[in-house]
């Protein structure tokens, strides 16, 4: 291992924690091999069973129409657009139920900033899915329930504490892309900023919401800017403990206004050996394969990820970016297998479901 390297790695083995300037020079400077070597340790120390963990669940936009028109982002249709959508309740219904019928355990629904959806409609959302079927809701990102609170004049602890009743059970992390103001103000200058999207996480917390967070890489953001948003993310687990997991994911330029060139897989590597590296308070790292592939996924696993994340029966933001990757459960089990590992089941806690047992 390169010096600066091997020293930084050193340092996180012990135990210490690693600073800004450590985050930017693995970034910038460390050797792949050396670095996803040192996250893969660290990843042996917190997780030493020789498992990998995924769940089965399916992605539900309600919405695809969205005031906020992010840069990055493909799906969105603006309001008045005549092909925006609302889900009904039959389709809603009917997918719920594809995806129970594949042992699915969570539903992950999210859309975009609908002006004529309001706090009630996703109370009534919530409360009809949780009367019809057992299964974990996992949905609404940060600027979703921000833009609920804003409409409805409520503060945001009033809008988690209304849709916790009426059955939401956690909350994903996405919205996050980065989390600095600069880079906001770029790619979605209409989305709210860092803060705001922190304090949904928090409060969120408080009330016994777990979250994931989420990082959208590869676009303006600078590498002190990647590592802070790491960084912002750990002191916020300092204060409450209510992430369970950390996703870091390339963004997809094709068909959006931001355009660009999109992330290498080797610096998606070397992004997530660094998140494993910096996050030691966040247990759990996800292998992207929605954006990078099942093979990087799986290349993924020796890098500091010890979880192959969803097998998204249904995926469309990515996909209206031009990304078309599908990985069905049989493969997500084998990349998992012939990574060296056992592959687990979970639930969105991430409470062993089911263990796979090899085929000799």
């Amino acid at each position: 291992m390169q010096t600066e390297t091997l020293k930084i790695i050193e340092k996180r083995l012990a135990g210490e924690r690693l600073s800004i300037s450590d985050g930017i020079e693995l970034l910038q400077n460390a050797d792949l091999l050396s670095l996803g070597q040192g996250a893969n340790l660290v990843r042996q120390q917190m997780h030493p069973e020789k498992v990998v963990t995924f769940v089965i669940d399916r992605n539900i936009n309600y919405t695809n129409v969205c005031s906020c028109q992010c840069k990055f982002c493909a799906f969105y249709c603006k309001p008045g657009d005549p092909q925006g959508y609302i889900l009904s309740q039959d389709l809603l219904h009917a997918k719920i139920e594809e995806t129970i019928a594949v042992g699915g355990t969570q539903l992950l629904i999210q859309g975009g900033l609908h002006p004529d959806l309001d706090l009630e409609y996703f109370e009534h959302l919530l409360q009809d899915i949780k009367a019809h079927y057992p299964i974990h809701i996992h949905s609404f990102s940060p600027p979703e329930i921000w833009d609920l609170a804003d409409k409805s004049k409520l503060s945001i602890e009033e809008v988690i504490i209304r849709l916790r009743d009426a059955g939401l059970d956690s909350i994903p992390g996405g919205g996050a892309e980065i989390l600095d103001d600069r880079v906001r103000h770029l790619i979605s200058p209409n989305k709210i900023g860092w803060q705001k999207w922190m304090e949904v996480m928090t409060t969120a917390h408080k009330h016994g919401l777990k979250t994931t967070a989420t990082m959208m890489f590869g676009h303006v953001e600078t590498f002190e800017e990647r590592i802070l948003h790491m960084v912002r993310v750990r002191e916020a687990q300092d204060q409450t403990g209510g992430f369970t997991a950390f996703i870091p994911w390339s963004f997809a330029p094709s068909n959006t206004l931001l355009g660009g060139e999109g992330s290498t897989g080797v610096e998606y590597l070397r992004t997530l050996a660094v998140a494993r590296l910096m996050l030691d308070n966040v247990p759990n790292i996800q292998a992207s394969w929605v954006t990078q592939g099942a093979k990087m996924a799986q290349v993924a696993l020796s890098f500091g990820a010890n979880d192959f994340g969803s097998t998204m029966l249904e995926e469309n933001v990515v996909r209206a970016a031009g990304v078309q990757t599908r990985v069905p459960l049989q493969e997500i089990i084998r990349c998992i297998e012939d990574a060296g590992y056992q592959a687990v089941q979970r639930n969105t806690h991430y409470e062993c479901l089911k263990v796979y047992r090899k085929e000799v």
